[in-house]
């Protein structure tokens, strides 16, 4: 009965803890957002694209970092690890094969020679 209730409280702790964790990694997390809305892209289509990517992978984080404090045990821990690595990496892919075109256009803008 004594180690049933220990393991019950020491359980009620650990919930706690969790929770307050949780709340800080989204405080953090929240920070993170409201800093990058913030930044200036310097109004170009690349910059933008920056703004928008980063914005998408801190939020794809954030939900990783929650589904990570809910795994049951190792292999649900890995399987979750595989999953967030194979959608960033497609992801990463994406972000850039969308940031060439853009890059190009302020590369050209930047070193037009100006007309008369």
């Amino acid at each position: 009965m004594a180690n049933d209730a220990k393991r019950l409280e020491a359980n009620q702790v650990g919930e706690q803890i969790k929770h307050q964790v949780l709340g800080a990694v989204d405080a953090y997390f929240n920070f993170l957002r409201k800093t990058i809305s913030s930044y200036p892209s310097g109004g170009t289509d690349a910059g933008e694209r920056l703004k928008s990517y980063a914005e998408k992978n801190v939020a794809a984080t954030h939900q990783f970092v929650h589904k990570l404090s809910h795994a049951e045990d190792f292999t649900e821990v890995v399987r979750l690890q595989t999953e967030f690595s194979q959608a960033q990496m497609s992801a990463f892919v994406e972000q850039i094969k969308g940031l060439g075109p853009a890059s190009s256009k302020a590369l050209a803008a930047a070193v037009k020679p100006p007309s008369s």
